[in-house]
């Protein structure tokens, strides 16, 4: 499996994209390379599984290395192990689902596409990345697209909320760099290269520095309390497959840089942290849940719940066990996923009532049944519902958090645990709201979803129903990358 392949692609479709001398086939030539996205991860899968039953056992499988920058020891390091195959997949889904729910795009769409496009590219480059120089380079190129998708294809206050993304995410990037560049002359190797780094034994005191500022700046893109604020705006202000983009990929690369960069590569600064860490995740998880309840948009209903979701991302990684963080990469992926999917039945209903005021609906299950439907599966995963990705990633991430048998953890599970019950009343209030009780007169007409919304939204549903129904070829894929975090960590 040639990785470069997943860069090239993005790189070509958003090229093409740019050639193409029409709308019409501006939305053909990004939907055929999100195919082929989708295609090369599906194959990547395959190739990683096959290759790792058939007795592959080294940390990071098909990696590539070139020098780039030989004077300062930096790379174009590529390689993938399960949790990174897994970011991958997810992507590729999120990337196919957004750009078939922007089939109607009027404004400017030779730019719109350009811009996901190019939001694909830097999420492969970042998971795939083994050089932290690379990977930070990524990093950026997955920032500036977002601030361009609000600021022209946004609603509301657009350029507030463009500009207050992109300023805390730039204070994230910052903080990550300088913690990459801590490690980088805090180390005798004086190497950018990951893999070189996780085979030493960083010093104590560079742990205790540079952990915070990496964990921090990556925390800021995945919602870490108290940088949490840029995401209810940015989310809501941004256009459909912008708000998909932002929660189904760009939160998770905060999530993964915290995992593979701060924990991996400095086990003892995640020890000495974690209960700073767990306390920050279970205060959103709380917090999120409860500001849900207060809102009445629709997408800042979607917005403050990702705040909540991402918390436990953020706890299962703090939790240092196994399974816990096995249960961070699987909510990882569920929330991906789910939360992309929320955002797109939330814009087909924008686009049909001009309206995303909770009380301003009812009744749409009469005259939407197939965007109805759509709406109850992804609000029931959002609340933990049994067979779908939602309860298999929390659940996993619960006994992960129990298995520390300490007071501390205890507590911190169970007040996670208290979230399920507001997250289910304020789902099934809102549900209830949009899709129940008597149609308004304003809505009898409106029509169902086309076909490129029902595509989208399959493709979605097939991603929430694969995990929670049978999590266990998730759990196997992350495993091996889990079991290495683990042994760096040195807690069984």
């Amino acid at each position: 499996m040639n990785l470069l392949l997943l860069i090239l692609v993005p790189l070509a479709t958003a090229i093409a994209v740019l050639l193409m001398p029409g709308k019409t086939q501006v939305r053909w030539a990004a939907l055929t390379g999100a195919v082929v996205q989708l295609v090369l991860s599906g194959g990547l899968l395959m190739a990683y599984r096959a290759a790792r039953m058939a007795g592959q056992t080294t940390q990071m499988l098909f990696e590539q290395q070139h020098k780039w920058f030989p004077g300062w020891s930096i790379s174009f390091h590529l390689g993938v192990d399960g949790i990174s195959v897994a970011m991958i997949l997810l992507t590729s889904f999120v990337v196919i689902a957004g750009v078939l729910i922007s089939w109607n795009i009027e404004k400017m769409t030779k730019e719109f596409y350009f811009l996901l496009i190019l939001l694909s590219l830097g999420a492969y480059g970042f998971f795939m990345s083994l050089d932290l120089f690379l990977l930070f380079f990524f990093l950026e190129v997955a920032v500036i697209p977002k601030y361009l998708l609000i600021g022209i294809w946004g609603s509301g206050k657009k350029e507030y909320a463009a500009n207050k993304l992109a300023l805390l995410l730039m204070f994230g990037s910052a903080l990550v760099l300088v913690g990459i560049l801590g490690t980088y002359f805090g180390t005798d190797i004086k190497t950018f290269d990951m893999m070189s780094l996780s085979a030493i034994h960083i010093a104590p005191d560079v742990q205790k520095i540079c952990f915070p500022l990496l964990f921090v700046g990556f925390g800021i893109f995945t919602a870490l309390f108290p940088f949490h604020t840029w995401v209810p705006d940015g989310h809501s202000s941004a256009p459909t497959a912008g708000s998909m983009f932002l929660a189904g990929i760009s939160m998770k690369l905060g999530g993964y840089g915290c995992l593979r960069v701060a924990t991996a590569l400095m086990p003892e600064g995640a020890k000495e942290y974690s209960h700073i860490i767990i306390i920050l995740a279970s205060i959103a998880i709380l917090y999120g849940a409860f500001a849900t309840m207060m809102q009445r948009d629709f997408k800042y209903i979607n917005a403050y719940s990702s705040v909540s979701h991402c918390g436990f991302v953020l706890l299962g990684i703090g939790m240092l066990t196994k399974t816990a963080i096995t249960g961070a990469v699987l909510q990882m992926v569920s929330h991906g996923v789910m939360t992309a999917l929320f955002f797109a039945v939330i814009g087909m209903i924008y686009e049909r009532t001009h309206t995303r005021q909770v009380d301003e609906m009812g009744g749409l299950l009469k005259v939407m049944p197939f965007i109805s439907t759509v709406l109850f599966i992804v609000g029931l995963c959002s609340l933990g519902l049994p067979g779908l990705s939602g309860f298999a990633a929390e659940m996993t991430i619960f006994v992960g958090s129990w298995q520390n048998a300490d007071a501390f953890h205890r507590i911190a599970t169970v007040v996670a645990c208290m979230s399920i019950v507001v997250t289910a009343v304020y789902i099934l209030r809102a549900i209830g709201k949009v899709a129940m009780g008597p149609i308004k007169a304003a809505n009898v007409n409106l029509t169902d979803a086309n076909w490129y919304e029902k595509t989208a939204a399959i493709i979605l549903v097939a991603g929430i129903l694969a995990i929670g129904l049978a999590p266990s070829w998730l759990v196997n894929l992350v495993d091996p990358g889990a079991d290495f975090i683990m042994q760096k960590i040195g807690v069984k």
